[in-house]
């Protein structure tokens, strides 16, 4: 069971306006502490949710990212937002604005974490940035985390999230991005809900938008489901895997580009130059969706 301690100042405990623009950046620096076991159980359900064989037993090594299933915080309801988030104030600055999406981040992976290994998670608001932006404000968080296990530092980690304002209906959409490069291995993946029903299981992760068709359609005016980015940038960790067996991957930064949906088919892909890999996911029209980049060892 997952442990938390809230470290901060109380000079970090309040935000200011400065003009009409809301000022988080005394939430800079706030830190959090998580421990966990890394049990068997979430590993072996995250491997049948993918449709993969492996057996997770004491000593098995997690595939890279797979710690997103360990360190949950444990919200309670009553403290959760309409959109299913925790309410923001506690770690996460809060932002009063109606849209939260995870947009990117960046891993060093220095040895694998195994299962049967007690490890301890460091996350700490590294920066807070607020800019105005064609549809309205926008506040970028920068997060970052340090997975330390028995032997030591096991990855680094850095999170970009983003809070945003609904688009208007005349808001203008952004121009599609074509595949950045010629794919030498790809897939294709049709999502559904019971996949991200799955992984919003496997995660902890209530956010409505994942599971709730009237929510998604009536409230945040998507036309489906939408696929997690974790989940997006785990099955291109898989594929890298699957067409490099026999190599380490020591890096891998991934930027989202536009939402999948459940409802549509999208295809990932990849390619390999020496030690750098370059993947991508094309949504149902081919269009760029999430560009992603690792390094080989």
């Amino acid at each position: 069971m997952s442990k938390i301690r809230l470290a901060h100042s109380s000079l970090i405990t309040h935000y200011f306006k400065r003009g009409n623009t809301v000022d988080y950046r005394d939430w800079i620096g706030k830190s959090e502490e998580t421990s966990d076991m890394l049990t068997g159980s979430p590993a072996q359900r995250m491997a049948a949710t993918l449709n993969k064989s492996e057996v997770f037993v004491s000593g098995t090594a997690l595939p890279p990212a797979w710690h997103w299933l360990y360190f949950l915080p444990a919200v309670r309801l009553d403290a959760t937002s309409i959109d299913g988030h925790a309410r923001r104030g506690g770690f996460m600055p809060p932002v009063d604005l109606p849209r939260r999406m995870w947009a990117g981040g960046r891993l060093a992976f220095h040895r694998p974490l195994h299962i049967g290994e007690k490890a301890l998670k460091k996350s700490l608001i590294s920066d807070v940035t607020t800019k105005q932006g064609k549809s309205g404000s926008l506040v970028f968080v920068l997060v970052r985390h340090e997975i330390i296990g028995e032997q030591g530092l096991a990855l680094l980690e850095e999170q970009d999230i983003v809070f945003r304002e609904a688009p208007s209906a005349q808001a203008s959409q952004p121009a599609p991005q074509p595949a950045p490069a010629e794919a030498q291995f790809s897939r294709e993946i049709t999502p559904d809900p019971v996949l991200l029903f799955r992984y919003s299981a496997l995660t902890f992760n209530s956010h409505r938008i994942h599971y709730d068709r009237d929510y998604c359609r009536e409230v945040e005016s998507y036309p489906g489901l939408i696929v997690h980015g974790q989940l997006t940038a785990s099955f291109m960790l898989e594929l890298l895997h699957e067409n490099s067996p026999h190599r380490a991957i020591k890096s891998f930064s991934f930027r989202a580009v536009t939402a999948l949906y459940d409802h549509q088919p999208f295809q990932i892909a990849g390619r390999i130059d020496g030690d750098a890999a370059q993947l991508w996911a094309l949504n149902a029209e081919g269009n760029l969706a999430m560009t992603a980049n690792a390094t080989l060892g």
